[in-house]
């Protein structure tokens, strides 16, 4: 188990040295842009190839990659080109406000994905058809026009909620929670609506086999049955779909981010991004590879748990 762990680390290694090096090669055909974006547009060309002098931006792309890896693996993620703010410390900070929404959003999709799931597939006739009927809602409407609906409906016509804005967890639990629940309502829709679709069709295949058959023939109650054999049986499947999912409300936060003005990793990515703010830009980059390298190896560990026939030795 612990060579598997470090077979997957390195891997996650390798892969986040070869996606940031891809990164760094498609900014370097814009260091001209970067360097005019700067100094402003009455810059001169002598005056910017003396800006691109200073950021080190006159060097080989290779030999400037190398140089931003080196200071990377020693935690130096370098200074933004805009605003001078250490990357490590924005990232980090920006990273929370993020994490507080997907995260919550990611255990309501748990909670939401499996209960339908398991519902519709053992109780059929109407709670099957209601269950159905959501996930395929939330699979057809976008997050952005759920967002819109729930802004109108929750902020500006039963002012319950406000309709932007952020405020921290250590400020006002209250209004953090305020804050934040009509983004994670947004990203939970698709979400669960995946989720329940993936359990209930587990779930189905399960009740199906002769072990259920023997359980029940040996009267053991149906709702032990469910949670302890046919849900952990099930829940291989399940897990890797919460990873996808994890990775899409990641993604999916960088556009809710925007829409209700969360100071987040997203939003944060958004602005670099137009800036073409290099050392942002890798930072982002590299955090959001590892961040979801971990999550896979999480859910690797978490299948071998549940499921004996899947865990490494």
């Amino acid at each position: 188990m612990i060579l598997y762990v470090l077979r997957r680390l390195t891997a996650g290694l390798v892969l986040a040295v070869l996606v940031t090096m891809i990164t760094f090669l498609l900014l370097s055909t814009s260091l001209d842009d970067i360097a005019g974006s700067i100094l402003g547009s009455s810059a001169t060309p002598a005056r910017i190839e003396q800006q691109k002098a200073q950021l080190g931006l006159d060097r080989p792309v290779l030999v400037q990659y190398l140089d931003w890896l080196s200071h990377a693996v020693r935690g130096d993620f370098g200074l933004s080109y805009f605003t001078s703010e250490p990357v490590r410390s924005a990232i980090a900070a920006r990273l929370g406000v993020t994490l507080s929404v997907v995260l919550v959003a990611l255990l309501l999709t748990a909670v939401v994905g499996v209960t339908l799931g398991v519902l519709a597939a053992t109780r059929a006739g109407v709670v099957d058809r209601i269950a159905q009927g959501a996930s395929l809602f939330g699979h057809l409407v976008p997050n952005l026009l759920i967002a819109i609906g729930l802004v109108w409906l929750l902020a500006l016509r039963l002012h319950w909620l406000p309709a932007t804005g952020y405020t921290p967890l250590a400020e006002d639990p209250a209004r953090w929670a305020a804050s934040i629940t009509i983004p994670v309502l947004a990203l939970t829709a698709a979400g669960a609506a995946s989720l329940t679709s993936q359990v209930r069709g587990a779930m189905i295949d399960e009740l199906r086999k002769d072990y259920v058959r023997t359980l029940r023939t040996r009267g053991i109650r149906l709702r032990s049955i469910l949670l302890r054999h046919a849900l952990r049986n099930a829940a291989g499947p399940a897990l890797t779909v919460l990873s996808l999912e994890f990775v899409q409300m990641f993604g999916g936060a960088l556009v809710i981010e925007q829409v209700f003005a969360l100071p987040g990793f997203g939003s944060y990515a958004f602005n670099a991004s137009l800036q073409g703010d290099i050392p942002i830009i890798m930072g982002i980059t590299l955090f959001a590879v590892l961040l979801v390298v971990c999550v896979n190896l999480l859910v690797d560990l978490a299948n071998g748990w549940l499921n004996p026939k899947a865990r490494i030795r």
